[in-house]
């Protein structure tokens, strides 16, 4: 079984609160609500100025501050999504993130990964590891097809969800990457990680974490959002309009064939709808030829 470690900020869940730090603070409220005003009326300039000073208050970044500066053009995209930005929205989200995300942003990408597998005919599988697991979606659309799941994901609520479904054998809170540098004395013969990557600018080390716990001809599925070859340009990744980030389809290409994976299929998707737009992004499957 999977150590629990408090260094590496994550534990195995088992229905008792994760101690967290809250914010209760009126100045950060004033701060980040008067950038936001400013930055939905145009004033980026305004709003940079507001937005660092919510990091001077805030350093964690709970809000996303550095997230929304990189959209605004106002500083670089940061590697990844802040932690504490990133378990705070799904948190607050958890109780109704299953309606929202599939009833009202039409999100089916477990279903299509479920899809994807069965008719490339892969598995049996043994283990799943669920990356950013959070209400466990993915777990249900793939629950018949391995016998031992489970889930990792950095919001103590969307995790609080998953277990009340039952569905997984282990659930671990923490930040998927860490959790990937701690070695398991069994590897994973399929991960999932849908939805994961628009959190994430960096790739590099993320993957070589999912090659390092991959079993011989593992099978990892994913989904990733991304943008037209004219808006990307020359980067790698980019936050996006929704204030997630987007990737190139040759960046994803390339880090797979270092990582040591090569694509059984990747498929252009609309990943969700944003205010009746389509989210574009790509689904892909993809096998460990080491190991």
């Amino acid at each position: 079984m999977f150590l629990c470690k408090e260094d590496l900020q994550f534990q195995l869940y088992s229905g008792s609160p994760v101690t967290m730090t809250n914010l209760d603070n009126e100045a950060l409220a004033e701060a980040y609500n008067r950038a936001l005003d400013l930055e939905k009326a145009g004033k980026f300039d305004e709003a940079a100025e507001a937005y660092k000073h919510v990091l001077e208050l805030d350093p964690e970044d709970h809000g996303g501050a550095a997230v929304r500066l990189a959209r605004m053009g106002k500083g670089s995209a940061p590697a990844k999504a802040p932690d504490a930005y990133v378990s705070t929205l799904f948190d607050q989200h958890a109780e109704v993130f299953d309606m929202v995300l599939v009833d009202q942003l039409g999100y089916s990408v477990p279903l299509m990964v479920r899809d994807k597998v069965e008719k490339l005919e892969l598995g049996p599988f043994k283990r799943l590891l669920d990356l950013g697991c959070g209400t466990g979606l993915s777990g249900e659309a793939l629950h018949d097809l391995v016998p031992h799941k489970t889930g990792v994901d950095i919001a103590e609520g969307m995790v609080e969800v998953a277990d009340e479904k039952e569905i997984y054998d282990d659930l671990y809170v923490g930040e998927v990457v860490e959790f990937l540098k701690v070695d398991e004395e069994e590897r994973w013969d399929l991960i999932v990680a849908t939805d994961v990557l628009p959190y994430m600018g960096q790739l590099e080390d993320f993957f070589a974490g999912v090659a390092e716990n991959i079993a011989a001809k593992g099978v990892f599925a994913f989904s990733s959002e991304t943008l037209p070859a004219d808006v990307l340009g020359d980067q790698n990744f980019m936050v996006g309009k929704y204030h997630r980030f987007a990737h190139a389809e040759s960046y994803v290409r390339g880090l797979l064939e270092k990582a040591g994976f090569s694509i059984l299929d990747l498929s252009s998707i609309i990943v969700r709808y944003e205010q009746g737009e389509p989210v574009p992004g790509h689904l892909v499957i993809a096998a460990f030829d080491k190991g």
